[in-house]
């Protein structure tokens, strides 16, 4: 699998080469915040597997450095100093992210009560326990 995207002006783009390591949703107020939406969309890919252009602008949160375009601001990705993952926000891709289904939800005691669980994917009141994969 090969995909590309990024942010709103251009300026950064990324591109991916494999599967995902895991798909999910976080319904955390970081990620509430930083979507601008009531959840945020999310691939994990291999650190390795993701090329990346552009200049980026960065802020810390709980889960690592927060990447986006200083241009236009778009929030695009996330990884931790310490990680060999890449945490890419879905939204971003030039396509439609239709073929990447959720395996698991975090936060959901965040989540807003009109937004329904995705069926078959693993809830987690807070982080997820299993960190492995």
């Amino acid at each position: 699998m090969k995909l590309s995207g990024g942010c709103n002006c251009g300026q950064v783009r990324y591109e991916l080469d494999g599967e995902p390591i895991r798909v999910g949703i976080c319904h955390c107020e970081t990620c509430r915040k930083d979507s601008g939406s009531a959840f945020s969309f999310f691939g994990i890919w291999p650190r390795a597997s993701a090329t990346l252009s552009g200049e980026l602008g960065c802020w810390q949160s709980r889960a690592g450095g927060e990447r986006f375009c200083p241009t236009c601001g778009s929030s695009l990705f996330s990884w931790a100093d310490d990680s060999d993952q890449i945490e890419i926000k879905l939204g971003t891709l030039d396509g439609p992210p239709s073929a990447l289904m959720p395996a698991y939800e975090l936060w959901t005691i965040r989540r807003e009560p009109w937004v329904a669980h995705q069926k078959g994917a693993a809830q987690h009141a807070r982080d997820r326990q299993d960190t492995s994969a």
